[in-house]
């Protein structure tokens, strides 16, 4: 169910029966509602979209840097810092199950750092009128699977599994293993386009986004009702 259609749907029908039968509450709460609605419809879309005219629309594109920066020093910082690996050779286990640490870290700082983006983005003070961080806050444990379940994917490709055994079997040192891993891990970030990064993060949020729209038109269809009843 497209929770945006049906809000801007029951807002227009409000307008045209307003407009019809010379309701001018009816009218009034249509109006404001329809405005509100598509309001922040235009806003989920510019979040997205580059909107020709619009200044700050398309801010998942244009931070497209910000965020692979922000994935690159997440898995570095998380996982696969000098201290970690080092720990990790020591225990000198032939094999290592990195998806039972990966379910256990903490992904929450890095849910917070992409709220930071966002909010230091020009879409920050748009995304302020409707709420702030805090409107998008539902997706953060859709956020966290989402990247718990890629960094189990590059964990375990074959790729990866060969480079860390070859690193173990020849001793190398944790500097020397951290390096060429955050050699693999560029060389994977690379391989990112601006569309990649826009659809992950559009597929994770757009349905929570959603909500925008239908508060939109609630409290629009309120502020309507009180300008026609003063």
């Amino acid at each position: 169910m497209n929770k945006s259609f049906i809000t801007n749907l029951l807002a227009a029908c409000c307008v045209v029966i307003g407009f019809v039968f010379d309701q001018t509450i009816v009218l009034s709460v249509g109006l404001f509602a329809l405005s509100g609605a598509v309001t922040n419809l235009l806003a989920i879309h510019m979040l997205f979209e580059k909107v020709p005219f619009l200044y700050g629309s398309g801010v998942i594109a244009l931070k497209f840097e910000s965020f692979k920066v922000a994935i690159r020093n997440l898995i570095l910082t998380e996982f696969f810092s000098e201290h970690k690996i080092d720990k990790l050779l020591s225990k000198a286990q032939p094999t290592i199950d990195f998806e039972s640490v990966i379910y256990k870290v903490d992904l929450n700082p890095a849910f917070d750092n992409l709220l930071v983006v966002i909010e230091q983005s020009q879409f920050g003070s748009m995304l302020a009128m409707f709420g702030g961080t805090e409107a998008v806050e539902p997706m953060r444990e859709k956020f966290i699977e989402k990247m718990q379940s890629s960094l189990v994917q590059i964990s375990d490709t074959d790729d990866f599994k060969i480079l860390l055994s070859d690193m173990l079997t020849q001793g190398n040192n944790a500097e020397s293993l951290h390096n060429t891993v955050l050699k693999l891990v560029d060389e994977r970030l690379d391989e990112l386009t601006p569309k990649m990064v826009k659809e992950i993060i559009q597929t994770m949020i757009r349905e929570h986004l959603g909500w925008l729209v239908v508060w939109g038109g609630v409290f629009g269809g309120l502020f309507g009702l009180l300008a026609a009843l003063i």
